[in-house]
């Protein structure tokens, strides 16, 4: 099993920890992952750890698809791939409409169809078989709707991409896993418990079947995300994962469309996940966190004292994951880490 490393986002200010990457980088992680909401963005932190590291690979987990133009996107992707000498892998994704819309005056739907069409066109120019054309439901290249120039000609792209760069995207439904399986290399999952891969795999081979490139599951990565805290006080541990898990299960999202809480009852903490939400949108941050229950956290994240986190990690040991991205931004629990899996 591989390891990556989650960056993540910014709070109010940002600053990243490169001691934590130049470790791990050193030490034989095989990836590092950025991410966006409405603050920081997912490309700039990777140049600058891409100036800083020789071998990881340089992710993002993920970059939100109706915030830039395939093309832009595609433009981005490759640049960064050619001045880490071949390190960048895209992560995309749909978003929710809350941010979507609420932050980028996008409409949100039809999300799905926007992310495999999206893919499509990257590939499309990272291969640089032929011009970029494409006439799908979302994108239309070159533009011919209402207030079209006409001038707009089909281009391939002056840089030459590297066309086998890895794709992946991130999904919470069984809709998402399915669409990741057919147009992508691998999804992120949310808040994953490693004895409920039965939530995944169905859906994972129902979009490996539609596929026409032949790939398998065994070339097909599912990258789970996944907070490790180290401590003797259980608890405490527990204490610091639950605002995150509160913030997503309770606030990421409407109270009627909110993945995340969706996916912590499939999880079988339904009434949990209500409490949870409700608090949050009442405003009662502190009241969220603490209705997350243990046994939610303990099946998500790796938590306690060295010898506990080695026995919690039989657990992935036997699921069908490739990677394992961790959550720290502590130098001894990448180290610990380095020397239980790799």
């Amino acid at each position: 099993m591989r390891l990556g490393l989650s960056i993540g986002y910014s709070g109010g200010g940002y600053q990243l920890p490169m001691d934590v990457v130049t470790e791990a980088d050193r030490l034989g992680f095989d990836s590092c992952w950025t991410a966006e909401a409405w603050g920081s963005d997912a490309f700039t932190p990777l140049a600058w750890i891409g100036a800083s590291t020789t071998q990881i690979k340089l992710g993002t987990a993920i970059a939100q698809v109706p915030a830039r133009t395939p093309a832009l996107c595609a433009m981005t992707a490759m640049t960064l791939d050619a001045l880490s000498g071949g390190r960048f892998v895209l992560g995309v994704g749909p978003s929710g409409p809350q941010v979507i819309e609420g932050w980028h005056g996008q409409r949100y739907q039809p999300s799905l169809t926007r992310v495999k069409e999206y893919i499509h066109i990257v590939r499309t120019i990272l291969r640089r078989e032929q011009k970029l054309e494409f006439d799908g439901r979302c994108y239309q290249i070159p533009f011919r709707g209402d207030g079209a120039s006409g001038l707009g000609k089909p281009l391939k792209s002056i840089l030459h991409g590297r066309a086998d760069m890895k794709i992946y995207t991130a999904a919470t439904t069984p809709a998402g896993m399915r669409t990741a399986a057919e147009a992508a290399d691998g999804f992120f999952p949310i808040f994953t418990d490693p004895e409920r891969f039965d939530l995944i795999e169905p859906h994972v081979e129902q979009g490996l079947a539609k596929r026409c490139d032949g790939l398998t599951r065994q070339d097909f990565d599912v990258l789970p995300s996944t907070p490790v805290v180290v401590g003797d006080d259980l608890n405490a541990c527990f204490d610091e994962c639950r605002p995150k898990l509160a913030l997503y299960i309770g606030g990421m999202g409407a109270r009627e469309k909110n993945f995340y809480n969706a996916h912590a009852v499939n999880l079988g903490f339904e009434s949990e996940a209500r409490k949870i939400q409700d608090a949050f949108l009442a405003g009662q941050r502190a009241e969220a966190a603490a209705a997350v229950p243990d046994a939610l956290v303990d099946a998500v994240c790796l938590c306690g004292s060295r010898e506990r986190i080695a026995e919690r990690l039989q657990r992935w040991t036997h699921s069908t994951t490739h990677t394992l991205c961790i959550q720290t931004r502590d130098v001894a629990v990448v180290r610990m880490m380095a020397e239980l899996v790799l």
